[in-house]
């Protein structure tokens, strides 16, 4: 059985571990905080009812999946014999350097180290390690174990192994890898997302829309076709010819408003007073745990259906 590694047992850390392990795989989950490890497993055991119960285990028990967990404060021990090390670290370049140099010393010339980084480019922390050429993020979208995007993102030296590797090991845990060509600030998803938050701030900060009808235009409009397509399928259906048919059509749209979608609002400005004041109105924020447990459980029954529906209807 493969053997995984991961490093840093905090929310993002635990979700890699469910991703895993549901997938078959022997998952080491290493955290150098006391009680750590031990907390990540309790957590896990309180998701893997609900994910059972919603068809996403794989066919496993929730008991047959956490027994191919384990857990422990030590980073060697769960790097020994690990094909793929999964880091989870906070977002501060000195300590990845840090952790990296260490994880570079005590893993196997073989093992792929992959950081969930969403923030840092693989290249700021790998440039002065010995191993280099096997390094890459690899960042999800969190929980990964309900949302299977994944970016694969290679430092200038990763080598072309280290990344064939890291897309066909998320491609067996049950990810959709992202295999970019070559790193770039923000990546794919958060370059893609802040387009989208940039417009919803502007629209609110210039009065044109309320919080909750930009909310509804994603939710029951765009976010509809793209939770089972991508903006290119999604207009190359959108023409009676297809994305060249678009393009010819409604190109003129968006050259004439995008000069107006250059101007930053600061999201931190005057708008937020608006964003929380009507946000706070719809959830008040004693409620947002609770919150935060619904959607996790619609992510669960979204999974489900669309696992169905890949069944029933394709991909």
């Amino acid at each position: 059985m493969t053997k995984i590694a991961i490093i840093g047992s905090g929310f993002i850390g635990r979700a890699w571990a469910i991703t895993f392990a549901r997938a078959g795989f022997d998952v080491a989950l290493a955290d150098h905080a006391q009680g750590a490890p031990e907390a990540a497993l309790a957590y896990i055991e309180g998701v893997l009812p609900d994910l059972a119960d919603n068809d996403l285990l794989n066919g496993a028990s929730p008991q047959a999946v956490r027994a191919r967990l384990s857990a422990t404060t030590s980073y060697a021990q769960a790097l020994d014999g690990a094909a793929h090390a999964q880091e989870n670290a906070p977002e501060d370049l000195a300590i990845k350097k840090y952790l990296y140099e260490e994880l570079d010393s005590l893993a196997g010339p073989d093992t792929v180290l992959a950081s969930s980084t969403s923030a840092l480019l693989p290249s700021l922390f790998s440039k002065h390690l010995k191993g280099r050429e096997r390094v890459c993020v690899c960042h999800p979208i969190n929980p990964p174990y309900l949302i299977p995007a994944v970016e694969v993102v290679p430092a200038p030296w990763t080598s072309a192994d280290a990344m064939t590797r890291a897309a066909d090991l998320m491609r067996a845990a049950g990810q959709s890898p992202i295999v970019m060509k070559k790193e770039l600030d923000g990546f794919v998803m958060n370059r893609m997302q802040g387009a989208l938050l940039e417009e919803a701030f502007r629209l609110v900060a210039d009065g044109y829309a309320s919080v909750e009808d930009v909310d509804i235009g994603i939710r029951e409009g765009l976010a509809l076709r793209w939770s089972f397509m991508g903006p290119f399928e999604t207009i190359d259906l959108n023409a009676p010819g297809g994305v060249a048919d678009y393009v010819a059509r409604y190109q003129q749209i968006y050259e004439r408003i995008s000069p107006d979608q250059w101007r930053r609002v600061d999201w931190a400005g005057p708008v937020l007073e608006t964003v929380l004041a009507e946000r706070r109105a719809r959830l008040p924020e004693e409620g947002l745990a609770e919150r935060q447990v619904w959607r996790d459980r619609r992510l669960m029954a979204l999974a489900a259906h669309k696992r169905k529906a890949a069944k029933d209807i394709g991909a």
